[in-house]
């Protein structure tokens, strides 16, 4: 039953991310001059840009999500039924022998986790042992904003907002406004989406995170 709630608690969070995100594409940019008449929108699209791959292994938190036909690791929002919805990128090396924290309805097995493995770009392949994540408890991240508010309006974040996710599509796990930026979560970016993100919107206007982080001293 724990292990169901946090499950749950899971879907309830990142169903909110997707509420967030999922505002109407409007095809207009933000800030930075990217309005779309000869300005930095008319030269930089961010669906043209492909992120290196990570120098190492990388860990992540999501759902894994085995339909019976495959098994994907699920690091954006679920849709709200039983069982659960999910589009996520294929998992590899999985094995639900001697795995605790799942839930099932017919064919379907799923469970919240912490993973650990590689990544290439398409899929993710296991290396460790897998960690349910009502039991794991990972380093605090640093606050790439050091508490400072950023430049963007309430009008302009809402247009980036628009923009980031009729540039990215599906590769934008979630966004949302805070505190005068636009927090924007991927898969996996090596500092390519937030440098083009930097020239089409203005600086500080939006902080690209990755789902996935690099497994430091491995």
């Amino acid at each position: 039953m724990r292990n169901s709630r946090a499950s749950a608690i899971v879907v309830a969070v990142l169903s909110g991310l997707l509420l967030t995100a999922c505002a109407t594409p409007a095809g207009t940019a933000g800030a930075g001059g990217a309005d779309g008449a000869g300005g930095t929108a008319d030269r930089l699209t961010l669906a043209d840009i492909t992120p290196g791959l990570p120098d190492g292994e990388v860990i992540a938190q999501g759902t894994v999500m085995d339909t019976g036909d495959a098994i994907e690791l699920c690091l954006g929002a679920l849709l709200e039924s039983y069982p659960p919805q999910c589009s996520g990128i294929p998992l590899t090396g999985w094995d639900w022998t001697g795995i605790d924290g799942s839930e099932h309805e017919g064919d379907i097995q799923w469970g919240a986790y912490a993973v650990q493995g590689t990544y290439n770009g398409t899929s993710f392949t296991l290396t460790q042992p897998p960690i349910m994540l009502a039991l794991y408890d990972p380093a605090m991240p640093g606050d790439p904003t050091n508490g400072e508010p950023g430049p963007a309006d309430e009008a302009t974040l809402t247009a980036t907002q628009d923009d980031i996710h009729a540039q990215l599509g599906d590769a934008a796990l979630a966004s949302w406004p805070q505190d005068g930026r636009l927090w924007v979560q991927v898969v996996w970016d090596d500092g390519s989406l937030q440098d083009a993100a930097d020239a089409r919107y203005g600086d500080d206007v939006v902080l690209v995170q990755s789902a996935l982080h690099l497994v430091t001293g491995a």
